[in-house]
């Protein structure tokens, strides 16, 4: 009798096992929306300034595009090289300007709205942009010839990707913040950009007279840095009060 016996009472835990009175699993928690920075506009500050080159402006380059005829015929066959674009009055053109730190812990929305870059008189227009982790980066090309894009990146993923005429523009994401991406085409040697990823919306690029403005910034104490693809960076500490405008500016000193 003792093995029906034992069958009894395994059939009773089975039972038991099956009628829910054992331990409840765990309702699955949804996961907590992110809580996003939301400025005041009653206190936002804003940063703004001017960046200048000083000392002896070396010549410009000619470009060689002999290979690309639509391309010489794009610059009037006098193309040049733009990596330091100076005005006649000092003004230096294509700076990155972004809140280096200052903002730690907070986080901001990524904007809806795409950062484009495209390809144009065998250049990359803008030549320096910048763009919010997140952000959908929009690569045309409005150029007659193909060309390739290939950012070089070191923190996210490199990828390469060729573009002919009429082609449908392309996508991009970038998951992490890194300063700079530099941006070859693998057709032409002389097409190049950067590209500036942070994850805050507190960035800008030198105008042609070497303005730059960087509204909104909430009151507190940051960190500036102005990066140039050949002249270095600098770095500025500000203090943003309430409704504060500050006034940074940088200059960069040739050979």
């Amino acid at each position: 009798m003792r093995p029906i016996h034992l069958l009894n009472i395994c059939a009773l835990a089975l039972l038991a096992g099956c009628s829910g009175t054992g331990p409840k699993e765990e309702a699955k928690k949804e996961p907590t929306p992110p809580s996003y920075l939301k400025v005041d506009p009653a206190t936002a500050g804003a940063v703004s300034g001017a960046i200048r080159f000083t000392g002896r402006k070396p010549a410009r380059k000619p470009i060689d595009m002999s290979n690309e005829p639509a391309c010489v015929t794009a610059h009037h066959g006098k193309p040049y090289d733009e990596s330091l674009v100076v005005n006649p009055k000092g003004g230096l053109a294509n700076v990155f300007i972004y809140v280096k730190s200052g903002l730690e812990g907070k986080k901001f929305e990524t904007p809806a709205t795409p950062v484009t870059i495209d390809q144009n008189g065998c250049w990359f227009h803008p030549r320096v942009l910048g763009i919010q982790v997140g952000q959908t980066l929009n690569v045309t090309n409005s150029d007659p010839v193909t060309h390739n894009i290939h950012p070089l990146a070191q923190v996210n993923r490199e990828w390469n990707h060729s573009q002919g005429q009429g082609d449908a523009p392309l996508e991009r994401k970038f998951l992490k913040p890194e300063i700079m991406i530099r941006v070859k085409c693998n057709i032409h040697s002389w097409m190049h950009a950067f590209i500036g990823v942070v994850d805050n919306p507190y960035y800008a690029v030198s105008a042609p007279d070497g303005s730059f403005a960087i509204p909104n910034l909430p009151p507190g104490d940051y960190t500036l840095e102005a990066w140039h693809e050949t002249l270095g960076t600098q770095d500025q500490k500000i203090t943003v009060g309430p409704s504060g405008k500050v006034t940074a500016d940088f200059t960069f000193k040739g050979e």
